[in-house]
């Protein structure tokens, strides 16, 4: 099969299109026959290696961690799903190789996909949805007539999180440029602040749950706007305490994380607020959940553009540019 690799890590390397074996299935798997893949700006910071502390691939290794295709194969242990199924997911890390034209993946972290969803649409989902969703129903527990600022409006996270904020009865407010004011209105958005003329901190306060995916200063920002024992989620680190023990890091790393986020945690203490790291994990029984949201047309994808599978590397510099509107996706060559 064909397959995108990282030979070596660094901002300027380029994927290499290489042929490769077809992945074995294990008891517990199943074989999906790709012919979607979405593109995260996650694949760029892997292929640079800035997450080798955390998740230290050998290289080579495949690349890619969205997907939606057709099960093929099943191992002797699976029972979830049948051939013929079309599914969808986040494959787990360290089983991630999305970029490919097969790939195997552990049955529970797989979900039907939505029906009134085509391929392309459906490989846009599981990354950023699960994120959304384990920010906002996993740890805010956000609920109906509460306040949510949820930043970068018009990009992968942010479209679905807007949506799925609305679908909960929250209020929300999120930024974007100019250019993309009508897409997140449209969205649900109640509050749009255009970040290239407004400061945010300004404008909101009261907040119950902000979810981050700038840089620092906009996290030391967002501190600001929360109530008393309201809830900053970062998606964007800086990685805590908390997350070392769900990745069972090494004594080393425990200690390299907690150095890493002691400023932000000592800041939002002071505040009397709280501030939790998130990493999304691959999850398929809230992938389900979400699918059922989607097939009840209360979530809509995003899609700015696909690209032919052998303009992977191409789709990876446009995600790149920040530039987006939702997610970017890769239409696999053998199935078009």
């Amino acid at each position: 099969m064909k397959a995108f690799i990282v030979q070596r890590y660094g901002k300027k390397e380029k994927l290499k299109l290489i042929e490769t074996a077809e992945p074995v299935v294990k008891e517990t798997d199943i074989l999906v026959q790709v012919h979607a893949a979405g593109v995260n700006l996650l694949d760029s910071k892997i292929r640079n290696g800035e997450f080798k502390m955390i998740l230290p691939y050998s290289t080579p290794f495949t690349l890619g961690h969205d997907v939606s295709g057709v099960v093929t194969k099943v191992g002797s242990k699976a029972s979830k799903f049948k051939v013929g199924d079309e599914v969808y997911a986040r494959p787990a890390d360290y089983r991630i190789g999305t970029f490919a034209e097969f790939i195997c993946i552990h049955e529970d972290d797989v979900a039907l996909k939505p029906k009134n969803l085509s391929m392309e649409e459906a490989a846009s989902i599981p990354l950023v949805g699960l994120t959304a969703w384990q920010a906002l129903v996993e740890k805010s527990n956000l609920k109906k007539g509460q306040k949510v600022f949820i930043q970068a409006g018009s990009g992968g996270v942010g479209t679905f999180a807007i949506q799925l904020a609305k679908h909960l009865g929250a209020t929300v407010a999120t930024t974007t440029s100019t250019a993309n004011i009508e897409l997140v209105k449209s969205l649900g958005a109640d509050i749009i602040i255009d970040y290239k003329k407004e400061d945010f901190e300004t404008l909101l306060k009261d907040y119950d749950v902000v979810l981050n995916s700038q840089d620092t200063k906009a996290l030391e920002k967002s501190l600001s706007v929360l109530k008393a024992g309201g809830k900053v989620i970062s998606i964007s680190g800086p990685p805590d305490p908390d997350f070392g023990k769900e990745i069972h890091a090494n004594w080393f790393l425990k200690i390299v994380l907690k150095f890493l986020s002691v400023g932000i945690r000592k800041k939002a203490k002071r505040l009397g607020v709280n501030f939790s790291f998130l990493f999304m994990r691959a999850q398929g029984d809230q992938l389900s959940q979400i699918t059922k949201l989607i097939e009840s047309g209360a979530i809509k994808p995003v899609v700015d553009k696909v690209f032919p599978f052998e303009q992977t590397n191409e789709a990876m510099s446009y995600v790149e540019t920040g530039r987006a509107k939702g997610k970017v996706v890769i239409k696999v060559n053998s199935f078009v």
